[in-house]
């Protein structure tokens, strides 16, 4: 547990005052006596965090030093289809480790520290709620072949969330009582206390993988990839459902020898029982110009593997943002190399999608 405990040591917690009425907001207050609380209008409206560029430059001690503490006021359940079948309310939003491909900071500003929300229980009684309008699934699909799948780490890591208050404990155990219906998250930290959590098959983790040396770029503060495909035994022995997330998939010069490495040492490490279960997704990248701007500032070498406008075109998104992703046409052909890498070593790890 020491890895997860360095990663965030607050010095000053954002809260809003409505905070203090919930006992998960007091107990996460009283869990770090010593920073200074700061009542704010709005968890997502802090001007000292969002509106100076220059905090930028200060990207990784903001993600040690800073808590958002809120009251999340909306409790809607988005359809997927791909990770799960539905994105629950997310019970934190923003993360302590600090991936330069992350799209969570596009939405807010110059720093992304974790914010941690105190209605766990209205949460958790909205997912099960929706859950039981829904009843049986009718029929298998690529989430799922029997169970509702919700995803409820759209926004954060729960890993490194369970380091700071029960939620994540909370929802495990919320999942044991909902009959038709699964929880899911994607992380890339090894947090063995979670091991103790008893999910009873109810939750699903996806261990987010990549090649060694793109990871020790890309991602920063997080467990080394060795140490998460280690882990997976463990979980599966602790009742979970182990997937794996290869996300993003960076594209570079000498990436093949990188992958195949991967798949090999999945496929030497796991055991037959976790092998059985086994079942990934794969993303390929997509960046963003903001997101470069800010990295700029304080990580501009992963850009040199995220940043590729010789291989990369652009996408409006809806939402009028100027994304990067693989010329198509190459994406394509890229995408069924992985596939057939991976088909050579690790074919019993069924690829639910892959885009």
């Amino acid at each position: 547990m020491a890895k997860p405990l360095t990663l965030i040591d607050p010095r000053r917690i954002y809260l809003e005052p409505a905070v203090r009425s919930y006992p998960r907001g007091r107990a996460v207050l009283a869990r770090f006596p010593d920073a200074e609380q700061v009542e704010v209008a709005s968890h997502w409206k802090i001007p000292d965090l969002t509106q100076d560029p220059d905090l930028a430059a200060d990207w990784l001690r903001l993600k040690r030093e800073i808590l958002v503490l809120g009251v999340k006021k909306g409790l809607t359940l988005r359809p997927n289809g791909r990770s799960a079948d539905f994105i629950a309310p997310s019970s934190s939003n923003g993360c302590a480790m600090a991936c330069s491909y992350c799209y969570v900071p596009r939405r807010k500003g110059y720093a992304n520290p974790v914010s941690v929300f105190v209605k766990l229980d209205e949460i958790a009684a909205a997912i099960a709620r929706h859950a039981a309008r829904l009843g049986p699934k009718p029929e298998p699909n690529t989430v799922d072949p029997v169970d509702w799948v919700y995803d409820l780490g759209e926004n954060g890591d729960l890993s490194l969330d369970a380091t700071l208050s029960d939620n994540v404990r909370d929802l495990v155990a919320a999942f044991r009582t909902i009959p038709n219906a699964k929880g899911s998250f994607a992380t890339k930290l090894v947090n063995r206390d979670l091991l103790s959590y008893d999910p009873q098959g109810r939750t699903r983790i996806r261990f987010s993988l990549m090649p060694e040396a793109v990871s020790k770029v890309l991602d920063v503060r997080t467990s080394p990839i060795a140490e998460r495909i280690a882990a997976i035994d463990d979980f599966v022995e602790a009742g979970y459902e182990v997937h794996l997330n290869f996300s993003p998939v960076v594209v570079h010069e000498g990436w093949q020898p990188e992958w195949q490495a991967l798949f090999a040492e999945i496929d030497d490490t796991v055991s037959e029982r976790a092998k059985a279960q086994l079942k990934c997704e794969i993303i390929m990248l997509t960046h963003n110009e903001q997101l470069h701007e800010t990295n700029l500032a304080w990580h501009p070498k992963g850009e040199t593997l995220l940043w590729r406008p010789d291989i990369q075109e652009t996408k409006v998104s809806e939402g009028g943002m100027r994304n990067l992703r693989y010329r198509v046409a190459w994406k394509r052909r890229w995408l069924d190399q992985l596939l057939s890498w991976h088909g050579a070593r690790i074919p019993y790890c069924t690829v639910r999608y892959a885009f």
